[in-house]
């Protein structure tokens, strides 16, 4: 009876640590028997994609390291083509990246662009550090976006003037896609609240907006921007064409986030708007303290999802005849001895590329995880 009594008081007490459950039943082994080999037929597929997985990582290794040229003196590419398919000539990168970072910049002055990309670097990751959401990060952003103005342009402070029609590269796509979701967001939060306003001409203009836009592809408002919106301007009247640019994108990216921003609102319980109305509060506190919050944390995903798809979008402005990173990239192998070594320029860019939009998928995901942390139970 007493040992009874003792184990069951030991199994009782707090300070008895509860037992794992096995390996197979979760972590990663369940989730290896589960999704891979939970049947001869699984195991079978899985069994051959490793095989192919191992044999392609077998041969780009090859192709990229072993066999590859890394560099060639003075653009004598013979080495590089007697290796031609089976190895990287990442030379023609190693010769050519100024131009595909920056372009037709001035070479002695590439620097300031460099500068300016650790910059905005800078602020991307001062910005998702919450412990930094206070009003003083807009005076930061405001101060470090006209210091990025000051570099680009120059002719101050012993500067040399740089024309807009100088810059490109990794710049020109970080201040296009910087500029186009900062000032886009907003706007498309009021847009996404002018369509569920009650006011039925807000509410109409609102609607036209959003749908003309989204009926229509980038493209063809870049191009609108840069030949047709010229011809509506008094004579003696020019608006540069990255400013032209920059508009378009902003007016596509904000109907997009808008439709995003009002499936936020949509899915927001009623009892929400009903707490806020009972508390008396007027409609924009309502709206700024209570709905909004809660109808952007629903969206994560969907908002970020957008938001890489316009940094990708901004190399559509090669048709308006501005080079971005892409359209650099295009441009250095038009040389009659890099020809027929784009691949590995295109592995580089498309490097940069996914450094940038996996930095936000993770960012987003982590977001979501810490906002959300107050629903787990």
């Amino acid at each position: 009876m007493s040992d009874i009594t003792l184990n069951t008081a030991a199994a009782g007490s707090p300070e008895a640590a509860p037992r794992q459950p096995p390996a197979t039943v979760v972590g990663p082994v369940a989730w290896l028997r589960a999704n891979l080999f939970s049947s001869w037929w699984s195991t079978a597929v899985t069994l051959a994609m490793i095989y192919l997985l191992v044999r392609w990582a077998i041969g780009f290794v090859d192709w990229a390291f072993i066999n590859a040229v890394w560099s060639v003196p003075d653009n004598q590419t013979q080495a590089c083509r007697a290796v031609q398919g089976t190895g990287a000539c990442w030379a023609v990168v190693t010769e050519k990246y100024r131009f595909i970072l920056f372009a037709t910049y001035p070479y002695d002055e590439q620097w300031r662009p460099a500068l300016v990309c650790l910059l905005f670097i800078g602020l991307y990751i001062v910005s998702a550090m919450r412990r930094f959401w206070r009003w003083e990060l807009a005076v930061v952003w405001v101060a470090t976006l006209a210091v990025i103005a000051l570099l680009m342009w120059g002719g101050v402070f012993g500067l040399t003037y740089v024309p807009q029609e100088r810059w490109g590269g990794l710049p020109i796509t970080l201040i296009l896609s910087t500029f186009g979701i900062a000032v886009a967001f907003p706007l498309s939060i009021l847009v996404a609240l002018g369509r569920r306003s009650s006011m039925p001409a807000i509410r109409l203009l609102c609607i036209v907006y959003v749908e003309l836009i989204r009926g229509v592809p980038l493209i063809s408002l870049l191009f609108m921007a840069s030949v047709m919106f010229p011809l509506f301007l008094p004579e003696g009247m020019n608006i540069d064409k990255l400013l032209r640019a920059q508009i378009a994108i902003i007016l596509f990216a904000a109907a997009y986030l808008a439709e995003v921003v009002r499936g936020g609102l949509q899915a927001l319980s009623k009892g929400q708007y009903e707490a806020a109305d009972a508390l008396g509060l007027s409609y924009w506190k309502k709206t700024g303290l209570i709905v909004l919050p809660q109808a952007l944390r629903l969206v994560i995903p969907p908002l970020v999802n957008t938001f890489i798809g316009f940094f990708k979008d901004t190399s559509l402005v090669l048709i308006i005849g501005i080079f971005d990173l892409l359209t650099a990239a295009k441009t250095a192998i038009v040389e009659p001895a890099w020809q027929g070594f784009g691949i590995e320029v295109y592995v580089v860019v498309a490097l940069i590329y996914f450094c940038f939009c996996f930095a936000m998928s993770r960012y987003s995901q982590n977001l979501e995880a810490e906002l959300n942390r107050h629903r787990r139970r």
